[in-house]
């Protein structure tokens, strides 16, 4: 995709940059949905994928219509055909809103929303709520090591409860490896953490990432939430909670992230599990977790950052979603968290990228737990985010849904960017 951000830019972190870094929240005791991937869909939906071949590496376990020249013609005058003027192509990020017309408001909303599904029980509630809110999508969330046919069991059960949706499900979870890792047992392998991958050749790492991915395709994951493009400075990994505590980031250096984290995204694409980088525009600054700490904030990237230029790289490498962090960027905006932030989300747009924007999870955690939840919802969309993710509290979902509904309803504005979110997530299922 195409950039209007400076075309040295990305030269030049891959040449220089061991001390210029952004951020991303990360697990804490046990590590929580910051960067929430989703499963594939289930045979149900779409069809097995090939096994990849063995890897070489060996790790560890709407346009408007054109104008017609005005004036009238004197008499005797040559009545030339007029020339139109060139239909101006769309901005950055412009959806097709085809794809959702026709479609009722309740149907929209459902699509922008994505809803935990936890892997340990109970499923009943948000069961419910596909059949009942037309929800789009659902986060296996928490940890199990039941292998993979209980996983595929749930996922069947969810894609039944939502069959009657105009869409496939997304089914997502966070299988980054390491510390993150929600599906572990026989059919899983054991995944090295993201700095151990950053180890490999990134032709080995992307040959294992297509296996790992494989195994998400299988039991119907189609979208993991992966991988962290975090930039972490390796003097502070330490006090780094979200990311550098627990070996998230690929490496230290701009150049390292953007080698092996998107050889581990194009692994994932090539097994046909779609990925979310995050936590734009990187957690890697900061100290405290946005999951549980209030009033995280990174006083040092800005919008040319390096941070920034390496998820520049990684949407120009094919990614799908970018997911947003929830800290907060003095010096880009002081005033909101980045997923609540006109500026930071549209920093997204500007880079070129027009898929989907999605927020890590709104509705537990802490730094923005002042907010209602159903206000979450409508001040991520508002700011330009299209998919909500409602993971580790999915009770806090239908609030969501109701208040989206009532906003749109309201304010036209704000219903033209449902219009907007829900089409940029159906083509995203749709694979264009």
């Amino acid at each position: 995709m195409s950039s209007s951000r400076p075309s040295g830019l990305l030269t030049a972190v891959a040449l220089a940059v061991a001390a210029l870094f952004a951020g991303c929240t990360g697990p804490t005791a046990e590590p929580g949905p910051t960067a929430l991937p989703g499963p594939t869909q289930s045979s149900t939906q779409t069809s097995e994928r090939p096994s990849p071949p063995p890897p070489s590496g060996s790790p560890s376990g709407s346009a408007s219509p054109p104008e017609t020249p005005s004036g009238a013609v004197s008499p005797g005058e040559a009545t030339a055909e007029p020339t139109p003027s060139p239909t101006p192509e769309p901005p950055p990020g412009s959806p097709d809103l085809s794809l959702v017309a026709g479609w009722s408001l309740q149907e929209k909303v459902g699509q922008i929303v994505i809803v935990g599904l936890p892997v340990a029980g109970p499923f009943q509630p948000t069961f419910d709520m596909l059949r009942d809110q037309k929800i789009g999508g659902v986060f296996l969330h928490g940890r199990t090591t039941a292998g993979r046919q209980p996983v595929k069991d749930l996922v069947d059960a969810a894609v039944d409860a939502a069959a009657r949706g105009r869409e496939p499900l997304f089914v997502a979870t966070d299988q980054e490896g390491g510390a993150v890792q929600v599906l572990r047992g026989p059919g899983f392998s054991d995944m090295p953490s993201a700095l151990d991958q950053a180890e490999m050749p990134a032709s080995d790492l992307r040959a294992w990432s297509r296996r790992w991915g494989a195994q998400l395709a299988r039991v119907g994951v189609n979208l993991n939430l992966a991988p962290v493009l975090d930039l972490v400075p390796q003097e502070t990994a330490a006090s780094n909670e979200p990311i550098g505590v627990f070996g998230r980031n690929y490496g230290y250096t701009a150049e390292s992230v953007i080698t092996h984290g998107n050889a581990f995204a194009q692994g994932q694409r090539d097994a046909g599990v779609q990925t979310s980088i995050k936590h734009f525009p990187g957690l890697g600054r900061v100290t405290g977790n946005t999951d549980s700490t209030v009033g995280v904030t990174d006083t040092v990237t800005g919008p040319d950052n390096p941070s920034v230029a390496v998820f520049e790289a990684g949407i120009e490498s094919g990614s799908g979603l970018v997911m947003m962090s929830s800290a907060i960027y003095t010096r880009i905006d002081p005033d909101a968290p980045a997923v609540f932030s006109p500026r930071v989300v549209g920093l997204v747009r500007e880079l070129g990228f027009d898929g989907v924007i999605m927020s890590d999870d709104l509705s537990a955690t802490a730094q923005v737990e002042k907010v209602p939840a159903g206000e979450r919802a409508v001040r991520a969309v508002g700011a330009g985010v299209d998919l909500v993710l409602a993971s580790a509290r999915p009770s806090v979902a239908p609030a969501m849904v109701d208040a989206l509904i009532r906003a749109a309803r309201n304010d036209p504005a704000f219903a033209a960017k449902v219009d907007a979110a829900a089409a940029r997530v159906v083509a995203a299922k749709a694979g264009v």
